[in-house]
C-alpha cells in the first residue's frame, strides 16, 4: 500500500516540553526535529507552525495519551486543545490524534539501546516519543490505506473520523 506523499510531523504533547519529529516526504524515514519548551503564553505553537510551513508538512500527527485500558484523563484533553491549537495556527495542514499508549516508554528504551546515557534522556526522549508516534501513524496509514487516527477541527470546533 502506497502512502500519500508529503511530509509529515509527530508532536508529543507534554505540560513541560512538546518534542517535534518529521517524516520525509515517501513516509519512509523518521526523524527527531526538536523539543520545544512549553510557555505560559502558548508562544512555542509558533515555532512548530514555522517548522511545519519550513518543511512544507501536509500533516501534523498529534499523540492522544490514552490510559492503559483506554480511557481518557487530564494529559489527554490537555493534547485535544493543543491539537486545535495547531489546527488553529495551521489551517492548511491535516492536523490528527493518534493514540500514544506507551511512547514515552518505548522513547527510553529506545534510547537505552542507542547507548544514550539515563541523565542525557531528558533533552531528546520528547522527540524520540514524537518519532515513534509518526512511526506508528504512518504504519496505520501504510496497514489501512487511509489517512490515520481522528481529524482535528479548529480550535472552536470537535473532531471527526
Amino acid at each position: 500500500m502506497s502512502l500519500r506523499r508529503g511530509v509529515r510531523l509527530g508532536v508529543d504533547v507534554g505540560t513541560v516540553r512538546i518534542g517535534v519529529a518529521r517524516s520525509d516526504p515517501e513516509g519512509i524515514l523518521t526523524v527527531p526535529v526538536e523539543t520545544l519548551r512549553r510557555a505560559d503564553d502558548g508562544s512555542e505553537i509558533h515555532r512548530l507552525v514555522e517548522i511545519a510551513r519550513r518543511f512544507d508538512a501536509i500533516e501534523v500527527v498529534v499523540g492522544l495519551p490514552r490510559h492503559l485500558r483506554g480511557g481518557e484523563g487530564v494529559s489527554a484533553k490537555g493534547a485535544r486543545r493543543y491539537a486545535r491549537r495547531i489546527k488553529g495556527e495551521l489551517p492548511e495542514a491535516r492536523v490528527t490524534m493518534v493514540d500514544e499508549r506507551l511512547s514515552s516508554n518505548q522513547a527510553h528504551s529506545r534510547l537505552r539501546e542507542s547507548g544514550v546515557a539515563e541523565r542525557d534522556h531528558r533533552d531528546v526522549v520528547d522527540q524520540v516519543a514524537a518519532q515513534i508516534i509518526l512511526e506508528q501513524a504512518l504504519d496505520m496509514e501504510r496497514m489501512g490505506g487511509r489517512p490515520p487516527g481522528v481529524q482535528v477541527e479548529g480550535p472552536d470546533r470537535k473532531a471527526t473520523s
